[in-house]
This record gives structure tokens, sequence and C-alpha cells, in this order.
């Protein structure tokens, strides 16, 4: 069997590069795309902003401390949907297999390509090209032999670049590369590998598969499989988007208590969207993030579709009692997502399967 030839196109701050195509004043000066809320978090920063630490997903209060004299701009999301789609309407022009991670990223799956193009590397040449003289944006691009190394690639050379990682280059690639690029490896989980002597992708390839299973329970099999360069999930063109979610920034800080009174409400907002869609998950899971913006996730899948609002919102409500029972911790924000979706019709009884996920990372 040939070896795969997947690309991973990732728009370089497109939130704030849209922005800044009706807005050509401000290019070179730190934008912050953002709400206006006392608790509004970052959705998008310029490079500019970068440079002053500024980032997604950072809380507005402190950016604004970092950087003064950023400027703010209130984001506009059909806007984006609308560049999105134009943008992937240039890469089906290359590909059918495509897979949407988000709005300003997806995989492509170049193996069987016949167009004009010899080497996948050009392909994402072209298509970096091509989305830059037909919407003034930039995007980067990682070109490797599945989808792990595809999107750890395409920061390499960001912005407005692209690294190739070839199935001949993979073992050295990831001897130096540091833990906290394998995805799910947060700052704890980091810390803990650090403990234990791990500093690279490298150090971890070392261990054994049963040591990695004894610390990290099942998610230690894909530890393992990462560490070797190992990754044969398909680019899945028939997803319609991964995860149906929703969440809240909440007014002031709430201990686990506190919380619980607004998973019904959550739990409404996802039934409404899903039955909408006509999407039925099976998989379920709840968000945290804490007052020093430590993310806190726990996960469960099920054997039957989770589209009834009360049965959703018990399910959630286990998935609370999971979390770490701190006395002292409070949340700022609370999130619920469904995933695992099939699109026919449910049966209500609901019953565990053996796939439970349950990750908590930094």
């Amino acid at each position: 069997m040939h070896e795969r030839k997947i690309i991973h196109i990732d728009m370089d701050a497109f939130y704030a590069s849209v922005e800044l195509l009706n807005r050509p004043d401000l290019i070179g000066q730190p934008v912050v795309v953002a709400g206006t809320r006392p608790r509004s978090v970052i959705c998008a920063a310029s490079y500019p902003a970068r440079q002053f630490g500024l980032h997604s997903a950072m809380s507005v209060a402190v950016a604004k401390r970092l950087c003064p004299q950023a400027i703010y701009l209130p984001p506009d999301f059909k806007k984006y949907r609308q560049m999105s789609q134009q943008v992937h309407s240039i890469l089906q022009r290359y590909t059918k297999i495509i897979e949407p991670v988000a709005l300003d990223e997806a995989y492509l799956d170049v193996t069987d390509y016949q167009g004009h193009l010899i080497y996948a590397r050009d392909i994402a040449r072209e298509i970096r090209q091509s989305i830059f003289n037909e919407t003034g944006l930039t995007a980067s691009a990682g070109i490797a032999p599945n989808k792990f190394l595809a999107k750890i690639a395409s920061d390499w050379h960001k912005p407005n670049g692209q690294f190739v990682i070839a199935p001949s280059q993979v073992n050295q690639f990831l001897q130096q590369l540091p833990l906290g690029k394998i995805p799910g490896i947060g700052k704890v989980t980091e810390e803990k590998m650090h403990a234990l002597g791990w500093h690279t992708v490298g150090d971890l390839s070392q261990i054994d598969r049963h040591m990695l299973v004894h610390y990290f329970g099942r998610w230690g099999h894909r530890l393992y499989d990462l560490a070797h360069g190992h990754d044969d999930r398909a680019v899945m063109p028939d997803r319609d988007r991964q995860q149906i979610s929703t969440e809240i920034t909440l007014e002031k800080n709430e201990d686990l208590l506190q919380i619980a009174n607004h998973i019904p409400e959550l739990a409404k907002s996802i039934t409404t969207m899903v039955q909408q869609k006509k999407l039925y998950g099976k998989c379920i899971t709840l968000k945290l993030k804490n007052a020093h913006f430590q993310t806190f996730t726990r996960s469960q899948t099920y054997s039957s579709a989770l589209v009834d609002e009360q049965v959703l919102t018990a399910a959630a409500l286990k998935l609370l009692n999971r979390m770490p029972k701190d006395a002292h911790q409070q949340y700022r924000l609370i999130g619920l997502g469904i995933s695992h979706f099939d699109h026919f019709s449910y049966q209500p009884q609901l019953w565990a399967d053996d796939s439970e996920l349950d990750v908590c990372q930094a």
C-alpha cells in the first residue's frame, strides 16, 4: 500500500485577517477580535498583537493589560462563514476528500490526486496561492503521511508558509519535538511527563506501551502510536461537523454546585440544535474553565443517541460529578458538546459502551 498524502490547511489569524480586508488601515497594528462583555475572551489576534503575548481564548481584561494599544473589533461570524465557504470551494478543486475541522482549517487527502501536479507540496503551494488570489487571505499548510503530523507541520512555518514531513523524515522529526505538540497534552499532563523524565516525543517513544497505559489509562495506547508517528485516522469528508457545542462565560466565578444550575439551559440549547440538523450524537462532553484559565473536560460515549433534553441533562450532570472535587475551585466558563453523529432515528435506551474517554488537561 502506498503512503498517504495528507495536507492540513490552516488559515492565518483567520477572523482578524478577514476583518483587515475591510480595514486595510489597521494592517501592521495589534488587532483583536473579541466580544464586548466584561468577561469576554479573544476570538482571534493579529500577528502584531501576538507579539505582545495575546492569543485566542485569552481574557480581554488580561489582553488589555498586556497590550493597552490593541484595537478591538467585534466578531462577525456570518462573514467568517461566508469566507470559509469560499475557501472550501477552492479546496474542492483538488480533492473531494476534505474534512473541515473548523471555519479556518481542514484536512485534505490528495493520495489519489489526478491533476497536473506531481507532489503534494506543489498541490499545497497552489492551493495557498489560489486562496490568496481569490480572497486576499493567507494560509499555511502541513504536508505529511497522516493527520497528526500534517497538523503539526502546518504550524511550523506560520504565517503564510508550509512544511513537509516526508515518511522517511518522521522518526527524526519526532525526536526533538516538545511533548506539548501532541494533541491532548496540556500543561498538567506535560508537567507529569517531565516529572517522569520525559521531555520530547523522542523520550516518549522509548516508553513501553503498557507503561503508558499504566500512567494514562486507555489514552496511553494513543500516546504510544503518536510517539511513533502512527495515525491511521482517515480524512472524513462525510462528517458535517465534529461536534455541536455551546458554552457560557459566567458573570462571576462559581463552584460546582452553582455550575449545575446552568446545565439544563445548555442541554436545551444543544437539543434544539441537534434536532434542527437531524444529527443524533452518542458522545457528550462537558468542559469547565477555572479562574486560572485551566480547562477540564469529561466525556462519555453511549450506545444510543442523546437527543432528549432530560436525558442530555442527566448525562451532563453525571460528567459534572466526575470533575475534580476541590471545595476552593471556582469556574468562569461552562461548555457542553455532543458528537459521534448518526443520521438516523434514535432509540431512547442509553447504555454506556467501552469507548469512554476521560481526559483532563490544562
